[in-house]
């Protein structure tokens, strides 16, 4: 390398965001690892990590480590508005010509970093550390194996086989997405732009019985992947509307055989106290089922049209601990407090 290219990466910067969430006892852990790979990079770093309303000490621990690591700064939202949206709340207040988004408990290996950078300084936009494999139980493998393959198959094309949460953007990416209004739709909405991306295969390690209990439930991944497929696919209203049309069709094929029936074997005897009884009760129990699917169906997509039309900020920052000042906004936070 030049002694020109050395010094133009040199004034470059690299922000890293993490959301947190009861992440307190893994934190000392993160920050020691982002300061030994950021001490062998030219460029400088800064630490960014958003308490996304712990309810354990995540937040005292932050502090603890902005008062000792100048390249900490600590964000802390007023509640818990979800890993993406805190994602976003750490992009937005990023100083970074690029910006690394992971985790805080050390799944997804922060020694990875130092190739993502090599990828984005050959030029790529976006580059995704991508699960080739990941030690979890069963049931999350399964489940999450069909969920990624449902969502290249119906929404996003580009995305890797296995998913991806751990990324590295550009500030021309961030400029895109700020245009948007989607700020917390998380890798998918980078993908959504169009930018190719580099990908980086590696084995998701199983979580440190160190540092607790994933809060990644059912329920969250139940909800994040009706929120997936709402926002970036057609696919559930148009499986509405093909379930309407084969049920239609069921109907007039039954009709046709009903009449078939009566003409070739004459009507039922008139004494069978069950006579049409179970066939109306099936059919209503199908059909209102179906069409009460239809109308969740289309409540999800006006929930988030309503959502949309509400222009309410995804994320409120409620306080801010060292690093300094925050950088202009590019999704702009609501802020309410700020301490050095």
């Amino acid at each position: 390398m030049s002694g020109f290219e050395r010094g133009n990466l040199l004034s470059q910067c690299v922000s890293i965001v993490v959301p947190v969430y009861n992440n307190a006892r893994s934190l000392s852990d993160v920050v020691s690892r982002f300061q030994r790979i950021a001490e062998a990079q030219p460029e400088s770093f800064e630490f960014i990590f958003v308490d996304d309303g712990s309810r354990d000490d995540s937040f005292r621990v932050l502090e603890r480590l902005a008062a000792e690591e100048p390249r900490v700064r600590a964000v802390k939202l007023s509640r818990n508005f979800g890993s993406n949206a805190a994602s976003s709340a750490g992009i937005s207040l990023a100083r970074g010509d690029a910006v690394i988004a992971t985790s805080a408990d050390l799944q997804d290996p922060p020694e990875l970093i130092p190739q993502m950078l090599a990828k984005w300084r050959e030029g790529y936009k976006v580059v995704l550390a991508a699960r080739s494999d990941r030690r979890d139980p069963w049931p999350t493998m399964v489940t999450s194996n069909l969920f990624w393959r449902l969502f290249r198959r119906f929404a996003i094309p580009a995305m890797p086989r296995q998913g991806s949460d751990y990324c590295l953007i550009d500030r021309q990416v961030i400029r895109a997405l700020a245009d948007t209004h989607e700020p917390s739709a998380g890798i998918a909405m980078v993908l959504w732009t169009g930018f190719e991306p580099a990908i980086i295969p590696y084995e998701r390690r199983e979580r440190d019985p160190r540092y607790g209990r994933s809060g990644w439930t059912w329920s969250k991944k139940i909800t994040y992947l009706i929120d997936s497929f709402v926002s970036f696919s057609h696919m559930p209203i148009r499986c509405a509307s093909l379930l309407g049309i084969a049920t239609g069709a069921a109907g007039v094929l039954g009709a046709i055989l009903l009449i078939v029936r009566l003409v070739l074997y004459g009507p039922p005897p008139t004494n069978d106290p069950t006579r049409g009884w179970a066939s109306t009760i099936v059919v209503s129990l199908i059909v209102g089922g179906i069409q009460l699917l239809m109308m969740g169906i289309l409540g999800e997509y006006m929930v988030r049209t309503l959502e949309s039309t509400r222009r309410r900020p995804p994320f409120i920052v409620e306080r801010i601990v060292g690093g300094g000042s925050p950088a202009p906004g590019q999704l702009q936070p609501q802020t309410t407090e700020q301490r050095p």
